[in-house]
């Protein structure tokens, strides 16, 4: 007998192979996958998926190529430590596209893969390339990626990329000889680790889909994994299936905690991962000390983890390179800067301050008065005011979808970070407040001062405790129906419905659809932000009534 005997499964719930049927798919999951398959759907760039090792990132890949379109074909790359020549006869090999032996021409290479492309175009056909661990690619052989997405029609790019990394990529992809690649990725996203609820329905869902029928981690133990693993799915799987081999040996019908610790030791030894050294991982350098406070009185405040999407719509803008000086037939095909500000910090106002003045401006908007020193961490703030910090890293096209003013953190020419709100999006412009100045911009100057980085306020609902599946009970769900009821114009039901199904359900994955959500059932903070924005309750938007409210 086998533990797997021992405990009623059918087979190992832990296994660290990539099998989608394990794939636990929280909200961060399904954003991940959204944000692939957007990138498959799209017609060009770069899209970006980065994570810690172990967070998933390919178990979400390859639940990607479960639903890869009948008309799409795909080139998977697993080892990129290849050069320029031996990466371009990879996605020959992948895409079955013949070159003489022995060749390593570069030239020739490609022009059978612009052949091939070409053809598959022709029959209405589109082609994807996914580089796992790309972290690893040389910096000649990105620039040859890069070059592969000059592949194109007069009406779209021939080649769609999607790169997949560890933290180290963002840093890679900083380096100015590859600015033009990074002005490429239309979207991006970045998978961190799980939240502690999400540990225990992680864990409940690998054993259920292994056929378990009882409890076999108790509350205490799950507290005791998510300190153990930092939410870290490779890591909870390794310490889990050691755990349930150690139950199994003792004879117990549960893991213990101290069963849990004991699998530690032998798993870690002296080099058990602690939240100090997790600090000194190398993508920490790519945070400010700002950013890092406002994800962690995010996670405070909401009580939710920290979330990292740039899954926009179609209308992702591509942000292009500065204008050559004395290229006047390139200025003017964006705005004229000539009659717009510049996106800098005002010389007279003192820069320190800029994240306060920033959130100030942010309350103001949502007629709150807010003073740091008074009251405490903005986050914190808001909970109080029944508001919730959202901290994320993406696209103009995120925010647009987002549609709530944002803090951005920016830079200016020396290389400091400042903070500004931007308070609204007009066609190829943007209006910012910063040190109490009002500026209206072009959205191009975004390019050179902003990498990303943005905080949004959202409204929570009254005692709101966390995501609603289908089946979860409450309050909060009477509060969905009435909510949902409102918007198709019906009066509050006398006796609303306290569990999320039937035709609850479907009237809540109707509004997902309806909004351009995943149509998924759950609701998290994307789908309160766009009941949020539906119900227009005293709730600030960015866009005007006519560009999508």
């Amino acid at each position: 007998m086998n533990y797997h005997n021992y405990f009623g499964l059918k087979e190992a719930p832990f296994s660290i192979a990539p099998d989608p049927r394990y794939l636990f798919m929280s909200d961060r999951y399904r954003e991940a996958l959204a944000h692939l398959l957007f990138g498959i759907k799209s017609d060009g760039g770069f899209v970006l998926l980065t994570g810690e090792v172990g967070t998933g990132k390919t178990t979400v890949c390859r639940c990607l190529l479960e639903q890869i379109p009948e008309d799409t074909d795909v080139a998977f790359l697993f080892n990129p430590k290849l050069t320029a020549a031996e990466l371009l006869a990879a996605v020959c090999d992948e895409l079955r596209i013949a070159y003489p032996d022995g060749n390593t021409s570069i030239k020739v290479f490609l022009d059978r893969i612009v052949h091939a492309l070409l053809e598959a175009h022709a029959k209405g056909r589109k082609t994807v390339l996914i580089i796992d661990e790309a972290q690893n690619l040389d910096a000649d052989v990105l620039e040859q990626i890069r070059l592969l997405t000059n592949l194109e029609t007069n009406q779209k790019k021939l080649l769609q990329i999607i790169l997949l990394g560890q933290p180290e990529l963002l840093s890679l992809l900083k380096r100015s000889e590859l600015r033009q690649l990074a002005q490429r990725i239309t979207a991006r996203y970045h998978l961190s680790p799980l939240s502690k609820k999400e540990i225990a329905a992680y864990v409940t869902h690998r054993l259920g889909v292994a056929g378990a029928e009882r409890e076999l981690f108790p509350a205490a133990t799950l507290n005791l994994l998510y300190r153990l693993s930092g939410g870290i799915p490779r890591l909870i799987n390794m310490l889990c299936d050691r755990a349930l081999l150690g139950a199994y040996v003792q004879g117990r019908p549960r893991v213990s905690r101290w069963t849990l610790r004991k699998a530690a030791a032998e798993i870690f030894g002296k080099d058990r991962p602690t939240r100090k050294n997790k600090r000194k991982r190398p993508y920490a350098a790519l945070l400010t000390a700002a950013s890092l406070l406002i994800a962690v009185v995010a996670l405070g405040a909401a009580g939710m983890h920290e979330q990292w999407f740039s899954i926009a719509g179609n209308s992702v803008p591509i942000l292009r390179g500065k204008v050559p000086p004395g290229n006047t037939a390139k200025a003017a095909e964006g705005p004229a800067k000539k009659h717009l500000a510049a996106l800098e910090w005002p010389g007279d106002q003192p820069i320190l301050l800029s994240k306060e003045m920033a959130y100030r401006a942010l309350f103001k908007e949502w007629g709150l008065s807010y003073r740091a020193g008074k009251n405490g961490l903005a986050c914190d703030f808001a909970a109080s005011h029944g508001l919730a910090c959202m901290h994320q890293r993406g696209s103009v096209g995120s925010i647009r979808r987002l549609n709530r003013p944002a803090v951005l953190a920016l830079t200016d020419e020396r290389g400091q970070v400042f903070y500004a709100l931007l308070a609204s999006l007009g066609q190829g412009t943007a209006r910012f407040i910063m040190g109490g100045e009002t500026r209206t911009v072009a959205t191009s100057e975004l390019e050179t001062h902003w990498e990303g980085e943005f905080s949004i306020l959202w409204r929570l609902p009254p005692n709101f405790g966390g995501f609603l599946r289908r089946g979860s009970r409450g309050p909060e769900v009477a509060w969905l129906d009435r909510q949902l009821a409102s918007l198709r114009g019906q009066a509050p039901p006398a006796k609303p419905t306290m569990v999320l199904e039937g035709p609850l359900f479907d009237h809540l994955r109707e509004f997902q659809a309806a909004a351009g959500l995943t149509p998924d059932g759950v609701v998290g903070p994307q789908t309160l932000i766009g009941l949020n924005t539906a119900l227009g309750k005293g709730v600030p938007v960015l866009l005007a009534k006519r560009e999508g409210n």
